[in-house]
């Protein structure tokens, strides 16, 4: 499993970053993203702390973990100054808490992230059909993702993306330690919402190319 979003106790999960990379290992994780929830007032603080995090693992951990954000529930018009500044600040993945039917997220937030040139839209509920292709055109990943709520609109996100060509991953989205989740067993969602198992081996292949690239980067900063 490459899970590019995840939660800790630096925003609202409820394990420490050693834990929740402790669990994944666990449950036979390739990667690991952890992806705190974010706005302007803690950017620095999570970004600074995760980085902090990571350079005190040891040399070889037995899991690729990323340092990243998850800017949620800000006002469109902020976006891209966030997205901006988090890589600025050394974010290594940059995630938007898209539109999902459960939260009362701002309408318009699909498009200002994907304009924006973000990682991952995260959950992005019923994305109008106009905004999944501009995420084709511009390389931005739409998430299907096995978290409770959110997952209800996984067929749509999964039949706009067949539709227009853009690339898929999967993710859990997880707070607790119950969320993380097997391959095999996010699979099952992923077909669940409609994919094909060579579209689910290509959403996992987007997902790796994604890790691959990351890695690349913290490689030449060395």
């Amino acid at each position: 499993m490459i899970d590019l979003h995840t939660h800790s106790l630096l925003s609202d999960g409820v394990l420490l970053p050693v834990e929740l990379v402790q669990r994944s290992k666990a449950r036979g994780y390739q990667a690991l993203a952890i992806t705190d929830h974010c706005d302007f007032s803690n950017l620095e603080f999570v970004i600074g702390s995760l980085k902090k995090f990571i350079r005190s693992l040891p040399r070889e951990p037995g899991i690729n973990v990323i340092a990243g954000v998850e800017l949620t529930h800000n006002y469109p018009e902020q976006i891209p100054a966030l997205v901006k500044k988090a890589r600025k600040l050394g974010a290594e993945i940059v995630v938007v808490h898209g539109e999902t039917l459960v939260e009362p997220v701002p309408e318009g937030t699909n498009e200002a992230g994907i304009k924006a040139g973000v990682d991952i839209l995260a959950h992005p509920g019923l994305i109008k059909p106009e905004l999944v292709e501009l995420a084709a055109q511009m390389g931005v990943h739409l998430e299907i993702t096995t978290r409770k709520g959110h997952c209800y609109t996984n067929g749509w996100v999964a039949g706009l993306a067949r539709r227009f060509g853009a690339r898929l991953v999967l993710d859990t989205d997880s707070h607790l330690p119950e969320d993380l989740t097997r391959w095999e067993d996010a699979k099952k969602i992923a077909q669940g919402a409609g994919l094909s198992v060579s579209e689910i081996e290509e959403m996992r292949n987007n997902s790796l190319c994604l890790l691959q690239k990351i890695m690349s980067k913290r490689n030449r900063r060395r």
